[in-house]
């Protein structure tokens, strides 16, 4: 799971095995550590009908309804995004970049873009 910031939006980007994890265990985390301190970050299934967010002790979270994360993984849909507050949050598949990178896209997913 990525998570990308820029003024008031909050995205995460999913490969396929953290589709397949958070449908299974309903709870995705991955952190960033900083000298003396860590920021995590968090996607959490909820049975809410929309996607919101809280910042907690260093932690984002993103709390998704269990229905767009199946629809994720079951069709094509590439992701969802909600205005919360102030907040625009995002979550979306995680497609293979079209540059070449240096990163291990082998679980991302195909990018319909790609000839």
């Amino acid at each position: 799971m990525k998570i990308r910031i820029k003024g008031g939006s909050i995205r995460y980007r999913l490969t396929r095995t953290d589709i397949e994890r958070i449908v299974k265990t309903g709870y995705l985390e991955e952190k960033v550590n900083f000298r003396e301190e860590a920021l995590f970050y968090v996607l959490q299934r909820t049975d809410q009908n929309q996607l919101t967010s809280s910042f907690i002790n260093n932690t984002i979270t993103l709390y998704a309804p269990g229905q767009m994360i199946t629809e994720m993984m079951d069709t094509d849909r590439v992701g969802f995004e909600n205005n919360y507050g102030e907040l625009h949050l995002l979550i979306e598949k995680d497609f293979t970049c079209l540059d070449n990178v240096t990163e291990d896209q082998s679980d991302n997913y195909p990018n319909p873009l790609k000839e």
